[in-house]
């Protein structure tokens, strides 16, 4: 039987196991459904006049306006997050210790921090007549220390031997950051800070906590507005209209991160450069470039050597 380095590889009863516990756990997950849209049929939610509000050209344009002030929100605070998390790597990596210990210090209290708490405090102390900016800052400093960790990592995790050998042909150690660290480190921290991204976009939801008209917003807002329906509210179609807006702009997000990945992959593989005809010489050896020795050459004496 042959066999791999990491498990052995499941003999005929094994697989048939296997067969069996994957139907059963099918067989469950599509009960589990079945029971969750049987109870929302039951109460109600699936009623026609819940979903006929979705066809009117108003509650479209609320859809389509709360869609752009979440895209707006996400812009601003991705871009800060970004520019604070460099900020704040560069500190980190930084030679002097005061630096890097306030650097640290920063890092550490704003991602422990929970965000839905720091974001009602900004807009309780600070931003009360303007809700975006609560949200934005608060998403700013907590993605801010997020992403400066990938960074540190990133260039961490290039080799030892490009920065020793940058500084031993005279580099400055900003000189080696700029041109030898960071360009290696961005394709290992691409796909990390994208995902990091999507997080920043999922998390434009609590702006609802404090009152401002972002998707979720609009959409509680929408349900709560609405007029019952046999006693029932549109909660449900709620979620399920507005979570798949969400789940579609994760995806789009994570499509680029995936695709940003397989990109460096293939960019570091490359292609070899072609082989010059020195270089197809020395690679050949003394059966082509050098001459056989004479038997009968003679020795540093001048003397024949039988």
């Amino acid at each position: 039987m042959s066999g791999n380095v990491l498990y052995d590889v499941p003999g005929p009863k094994a697989r048939a196991r296997n067969r069996l516990y994957g139907g059963l756990s099918t067989l469950a997950l599509l009960g589990l459904l079945a029971f969750i849209g049987y109870r929302l049929d039951d109460t109600g939610q699936f009623q026609s006049g819940l979903w006929t509000a979705y066809e009117y050209t108003d509650t479209q344009q609320r859809i389509v306006d709360g869609l752009l002030t979440t895209v707006k929100t996400f812009a601003i605070a991705a871009a800060l997050s970004l520019l604070l998390g460099t900020l704040l790597a560069t500190a980190r990596l930084s030679d002097h210790k005061p630096v890097r210990w306030a650097a640290t210090a920063v890092v550490e209290f704003f991602r422990a921090m929970p965000l839905l708490i720091m974001i009602f405090l900004l807009y309780a102390a600070v931003f009360t007549s303007d809700p975006m900016w609560a949200l934005v800052i608060g998403l700013t400093l907590y993605n801010g220390s997020v992403q400066a960790e990938i960074f540190r990592s990133g260039v961490n995790a290039v080799p030892k031997g490009q920065s020793e050998a940058a500084y031993a042909i005279g580099l400055r150690k900003t000189q080696v950051m700029a041109s030898v660290l960071v360009p290696q480190a961005v394709r290992t921290m691409l796909p990390s800070i994208i995902s990091q991204l999507v997080v920043t976009l999922k998390d434009t939801s609590l702006g609802f906590i404090i009152l401002y008209e972002e998707l979720l917003f609009v959409g509680k807002s929408f349900a709560e507005q609405s007029r019952p329906v046999n006693g029932v509210y549109a909660f449900i179609p709620m979620v399920i209209v507005f979570g798949s807006i969400y789940i579609l702009m994760c995806l789009a997000l994570s499509s680029v991160a995936t695709w940003v990945e397989q990109r460096t992959q293939r960019s570091r593989k490359g292609s070899p450069p072609p082989m010059t005809a020195t270089g197809a010489a020395v690679m050949a050896g003394p059966a082509l470039g050098a001459a056989a020795p004479d038997p009968g050459a003679s020795g540093a004496d001048g003397t024949n050597h039988h």
